[in-house]
């Protein structure tokens, strides 16, 4: 089952159309930890995320990925800019097969917003103007309310 969901998350097209698109794995310059985990179930873990909302801190474990490193994948994924050359990819050169790019689009959507560069920030308001108490005091006393 959890192979299934896995390989539905992230299906063979999907994969093949991403995997040239991640930056090389690099150790932390601090050292430690262990061996590099598996790029794809790295992806796939990234990609629950993304598309149920979980924090990353309640990433199931049969993902047999820790939260930590799907972070830290998703934070370097991002920065390389991985998810908009996937968009460019799967969706606008159309490389992806059918439902592939609408899935790809999914993704790289909440990608964005994760990442806080999507349509929730850009619509944001400008804070609003608040008057602090000593403020609102003088303003009474100024129109002579008490």
């Amino acid at each position: 089952m959890t192979g299934d969901l896995a390989r539905r998350l992230v299906t063979d097209e999907l994969w093949a159309l991403t995997e040239p698109l991640l930056p090389p794995f690099t150790p932390r310059r601090q050292g430690g930890g262990t061996a590099p985990v598996d790029e794809r179930m790295v992806l796939t873990a990234v990609v629950w995320v993304l598309t149920s909302g979980c924090p990353w801190r309640m990433l199931p474990p049969w993902l047999e990925v820790s939260p930590a490193t799907a972070h830290r994948r998703f934070t370097a994924w991002t920065e390389a800019g991985v998810w908009r050359r996937l968009y460019r990819v799967a969706v606008r050169d159309g490389l992806a097969g059918p439902g592939e790019s609408g899935w790809a689009a999914v993704i790289v959507k909440a990608a964005g917003l994760r990442a806080g560069q999507g349509p929730a920030t850009a619509r944001r308001r400008a804070p609003r103007e608040t008057t602090t108490k000593a403020q609102n005091h003088a303003a009474t006393a100024q129109s002579g309310q008490h």
